[in-house]
């Protein structure tokens, strides 16, 4: 079944389906547990349209190139097109919030780093972007003070709390804007907390917003 943006009740979202941007690095825990530095600037790559699919359908990892890793991130879907935006342009051109899976297929990952290559085989591949329904930016108070959980088989892997972002929602946006064109439809996965690991098959995913929604799934190859 083809994606389409969908909110928590299941209606359709009348939103074209673009691309996925994606910030890497911003959550020091996540940094420090790849032993990773600090970028100088937000450090930000793409995922194309074939990678979006629903997270409530079960999560299809890779069975042949090594492991597949887990990383959970707040996802702000945009209803307007963005370039050179001011924040309050972008406060303007968000329809909702909701989460993403940022599957990474870390050997490749870790390969693609050690020759100064680009990480697009590890980070875009079809359904490598598992994106749960979306609530209206409306029912929110603010974007700084939102907490989310990864669980797999009923354990705790990944917390995250966006106040704790090294770049925020709505500045890191307004950045990104001024790199490349944002579009209607296109999703923004805001970065991960620490706690990524591999998924393996038949694994339970849950994942939650708190206070607004939880979804589950299975992982299967």
């Amino acid at each position: 079944m083809a994606y389409q943006h969908k909110q928590e009740s299941g209606e359709a979202i009348p939103l074209p389906v673009n691309k996925v941007m994606c910030i890497g690095r911003n959550y020091l825990d996540h940094i420090q547990e790849m032993n990773s530095v600090v970028s100088e600037q937000p450090l930000l790559f793409m995922k194309p349209k074939a990678s979006m699919c629903h997270m409530s359908s079960p999560i299809v990892i890779p069975s042949d190139n090594g492991s597949c890793h887990n990383e959970l991130e707040v996802a702000v879907l945009l209803k307007n097109t963005l370039k050179n935006a001011t924040e309050s342009d972008v406060a303007k051109a968000i329809w909702g919030i909701g989460l993403g899976l940022d599957l990474t297929l870390r050997d490749i990952q870790a390969s693609l780093k050690k020759q100064g290559q680009p990480w697009e085989r590890a980070k875009a591949f079809d359904n490598s972007a598992p994106l749960s329904p979306f609530v209206p930016i409306e029912q929110f108070d603010g974007l700084d003070d939102l907490r989310f959980t990864l669980e797999i088989n009923g354990e705790v892997r990944q917390q995250g709390h966006t106040a704790l972002m090294l770049h925020k929602v709505i500045p890191l946006i307004a950045h990104m804007s001024s790199v490349f064109t944002l579009d209607a439809g296109d999703v923004i996965l805001t970065g991960t907390p620490k706690g990524v690991g591999p998924l393996y098959e038949g694994d339970t995913v849950t994942a939650s917003l708190s206070a607004y929604f939880s979804v589950q799934t299975k992982v299967t190859a």
